[in-house]
């Protein structure tokens, strides 16, 4: 999993942020003005690219956080079984399955090909070429 550093200030809405070690979309930063004492306080809401959960994180602004990488790269549908589709990367070869989601469901069909996102070993088809 590549990553990158940056401070938790800069992170702008529509950014990616790994919250848990899962990549997060970046939809909401609030930070309150530096006290007598401290730093000021950031307060981040993400929800996540793949799972789809919301998180929430509240840091000095001033603090490091982590930016994953993710991949966009091209596959091809190889089987559909299911609400799952094999696919081959294009550009490696290597075979997984992932699954379909709602919206494209009844577009996505065997032998076409498909843009995928990737992090680790999370995987997600983004949209039908």
């Amino acid at each position: 999993m590549e990553t990158t550093v940056e401070e938790v200030k800069k992170c702008r809405e529509g950014k990616f942020i790994l919250i848990d070690d899962a990549p997060c979309k970046v939809t909401s930063l609030k930070t309150s003005k530096p006290g007598k004492h401290g730093e000021a306080k950031a307060r981040l809401e993400a929800v996540g690219i793949f799972d789809h959960q919301k998180r929430v994180i509240v840091k000095p602004a001033g603090h490091k956080v982590r930016i994953p990488i993710v991949v966009k790269k091209t596959a091809q549908v190889i089987s559909i079984s299911g609400d799952n589709a094999q696919l081959m990367d294009l550009e490696d070869y290597s075979m997984f399955e992932t699954p379909i989601p709602e919206d494209l469901k009844g577009k996505v069909a065997e032998g076409g090909e498909v843009v995928i996102w990737k992090f680790g070993d999370y995987i997600m088809i983004k949209s039908v070429k």
